[in-house]
């Protein structure tokens, strides 16, 4: 259980001094502008000390695609960037020892796209997933958005088909967001709801295609498909949702990271991750 890690400054100097405060065994970051298509090649150094205190402190790590990816969308060269950005995250992903790449479903945009947009992912993500296992590349995990927009996959039913455009290729797994579950109408907050949900992605899933919970809590209404973060137990979906979470079959293993807001990050994300470990007692 981790965090989403500052890594302004040097990637292994942020986010490790990041690990050392939150007590965190899982971390996320971004290696590049996330709401940007510009890339740099990283820092040897730094990657080299973030591989080395992440494989001493038994952390597991994972990179977070760029926010612009959209690998469905009509326009020709948001498609061409994403490729290029993800195939980015995943070059710096091996070198920092990264488990996986999160990146967003995407969006058909407009109505004329919808029908054509998953043949769209296939035709670039299916050798995206090939390259990457010829490379040594981390697996890519593919996160349902909070809906609205035209969203490809937004509740985890969706997921069915968004595997299946890809022939269920092994290199894509699932990442799960709990507020964009939440905000695409799961309701998390009734008892059981988390169960039943976590029920349906594995339905549509399949077994071990799970590989990553994005654990927050949101700030609105359930259904409301607006992608607002809120620290665990303080939003609308509330604390008893992320025990039950904890506790079902389909997470064990799966390493959980709090994209919580924070004014004090460490001291606010700790928080969040003692919550997560409490919900396991």
């Amino acid at each position: 259980m981790g965090g989403h890690a500052p890594a302004a400054g040097g990637l292994a100097k942020a986010s490790l001094r990041y690990v050392e405060q939150t007590g965190a065994t899982a971390v996320q970051v971004y290696v590049s502008n996330p709401r940007g298509w510009a890339v740099t090649d990283g820092d040897p150094g730094q990657d080299a000390a973030f591989l080395d205190g992440c494989g001493e402190r038994g952390v597991a790590a994972y990179v977070h695609a760029a926010l612009l990816v959209n690998l469905g969308s009509p326009t020709e060269a948001t498609v061409e960037r994403s490729v290029a950005s993800l195939e980015h995250a995943l070059r710096r992903g091996k070198a920092i020892g990264a488990r996986g790449v999160v990146f967003h479903a995407g969006s058909a945009v407009d109505a004329a796209h919808a029908g054509k947009a998953l043949g769209v992912v296939r035709a670039v993500l299916r050798p995206l997933l090939d390259r990457a296992v010829l490379e040594g590349w981390p697996p890519l995990l593919v996160e349902p958005s909070a809906g609205g927009g035209r969203s490809l996959a937004s509740r985890v039913e969706h997921l069915e088909a968004y595997l299946a455009a890809v022939d269920h290729h092994p290199h894509l797994g699932v990442c799960f967001d709990t507020c964009h579950a939440w905000a695409a109408g799961h309701d998390l907050a009734a008892p059981g709801g988390m169960t039943a949900t976590l029920d349906a992605l594995l339905r549509a899933t399949g077994p071990g295609r799970l590989r990553l919970i994005h654990a927050n809590d949101s700030k609105d209404a359930c259904g409301s498909t607006r992608d607002r973060h809120e620290s665990l137990g303080k939003g609308t979906i509330g604390a008893a949702a992320f025990a039950e979470l904890a506790r079902h079959p389909v997470a064990a293993g799966v390493p959980l990271i709090v994209e919580t807001p924070s004014g004090e990050l460490s001291a606010d994300h700790a928080a969040d991750i003692a919550l997560l470990r409490a919900g396991l007692r």
